[in-house]
C-alpha cells in the first residue's frame, strides 16, 4: 500500500489505460448541448476510493444527484462504453476539464485494472459506471472493486437504475423473493441445464438475454420448466418503445418467434409451487441434463437436483439415452 494513500491526486492527473480519443476533444458532434465549464473551486468533493456509480438504463433524466456529483468530482471516470459516458456527461452539463476517461469494459479491465489500482493508491476517487445500469451486475468490475477492497481502498457504491429491478417493478410477477441469473448461456444444452438446476426455486427467475436469442431462451424454458409457467418479457425499460409482454412460457416462446423482440430484454419467470413443483418429469430432466453432459454427469446432477434413487435415476437415464440415440 502507497504511503500517499492519504493525500488526493491532482485534479489533472492522468490514469494509465485513458480514453485513446482524449477528454479534450470534447463529444461528437451534435450529441447533447456544450457543457459549460465548472470552475475547480465549485466542482463537488468525491472522496478518495472506488465509486461504483449506477448510470440510466435508457432514460438520461433517471440519473441520480450524487451520481452527477461523483462524476463531476471524481479525478477518474472509467467507463465500460466511453461513448455513452461522454454523452451522459455532456448532457448533464459535466464537463471533464482535463480528467482522463477510462475505457473499463471485458476487453479492456485487464489492461486498465493496474492504473486504476495506482490512482486509488496515489488517493483519487475513481467512479466506476458501466454502459448502463449498476456496476458489476452482468457488466465488469467486480475484480477491480475486489482487488480494491483486498488493498484497503474504500468501496462506496452509489446505487440507482437497474434493468433487473425494474422489470421486477413492472413485469407482473411476485418480487417478494427473485433469483438473477445473469445472461442465459449462448448454447441451448447449456441453456437447458442451466434453467433445469432452477426449477424447483420457489421465487421469481430474472435473466437478461439478447433478443435474438429471446425466442429460443423462452422455449428452453418453456421445455424444462413447464408450458404453463407464468412470464414476462420486458424489453426497452424506461425508453421510448418501452414493452411488457405477459403470458405463459409457450405463449410468450410462440410470440416472440413470431414477433422478435427489439432492443435491451429481461425476462421473468414465476416460481415453482410450493410444495408441488412445476419442474417436468424425470425423463424430461435427463433429456434436458443428457444434452449437454455425459451419461455418469446427468445422472449425479438429476439424482442431487430431485434427491431420487440413484438407481431409479440410472435406470432411466439409460432408457432416455437408448430413446435419444434412436428417435
Amino acid at each position: 500500500m502507497s504511503a500517499k494513500r492519504g493525500g488526493r491526486k491532482p485534479r489533472n492527473a492522468a490514469a494509465p489505460g485513458d480514453d485513446a480519443g482524449g477528454s479534450r476533444s470534447g463529444p461528437p458532434p451534435g450529441e447533447g448541448l456544450a457543457a459549460a465549464t465548472i470552475p475547480l473551486s465549485i466542482r463537488p468533493e468525491a472522496p478518495p476510493g472506488l465509486h461504483l456509480v449506477a448510470t440510466p438504463i435508457g432514460n438520461a433524466r433517471d440519473v441520480t444527484l450524487r451520481a452527477l456529483d461523483l462524476l463531476a468530482g471524481a479525478d477518474v471516470v472509467a467507463a465500460e462504453d466511453t461513448r455513452t459516458a461522454r454523452r451522459l456527461l455532456t448532457l448533464h452539463g459535466i464537463p471533464l476539464s482535463g480528467r482522463r476517461l477510462v475505457a473499463y469494459s471485458d476487453a479492456t479491465a485487464a489492461r486498465a485494472r493496474p492504473g486504476l489500482m495506482a490512482a486509488l493508491a496515489e488517493g483519487a476517487s475513481v467512479a466506476l459506471v458501466s454502459e448502463a445500469g449498476t456496476p458489476l451486475v452482468s457488466d465488469p468490475g467486480w475484480k477491480l472493486a475486489r482487488e480494491a477492497r483486498e488493498a484497503g481502498f474504500p468501496v462506496h457504491a452509489a446505487p440507482g437504475p437497474s434493468a433487473a429491478l425494474a422489470a421486477l417493478a413492472v413485469g407482473g410477477l411476485p418480487t417478494d423473493r427473485f433469483l438473477f441469473l445473469g445472461f442465459a448461456p449462448p448454447r441451448a444444452a447449456a441453456r437447458r441445464a442451466a434453467f433445469a438446476a432452477v426449477a424447483d426455486v420457489e421465487a421469481t427467475l430474472v435473466l437478461f438475454e439478447s433478443p435474438r436469442r429471446a425466442a429460443e431462451t423462452l422455449a428452453d424454458l418453456a421445455a424444462t420448466l413447464g408450458p404453463a409457467r407464468p412470464a414476462s418479457l420486458c424489453r426497452e425499460l424506461t425508453k421510448r418503445f418501452e414493452e411488457v409482454r405477459r403470458g405463459t412460457l409457450e405463449s410468450l416462446a410462440a410470440g416472440a418467434a413470431e414477433d422478435a423482440p427489439r432492443g435491451e430484454v429481461v425476462i421473468l419467470v414465476g416460481g415453482a409451487a410450493p410444495g408441488a413443483p412445476e419442474a417436468p418429469d424425470l425423463e424430461a430432466r435427463l433429456e434436458a441434463a443428457l444434452a449437454g453432459a455425459s451419461l455418469r454427469d446427468a445422472v449425479a446432477l438429476v439424482t442431487r437436483e430431485t434427491g431420487r434413487p440413484r438407481r431409479e435415476v440410472y435406470e432411466t437415464a439409460l432408457k432416455v439415452a437408448e430413446r435419444l440415440a434412436n428417435p
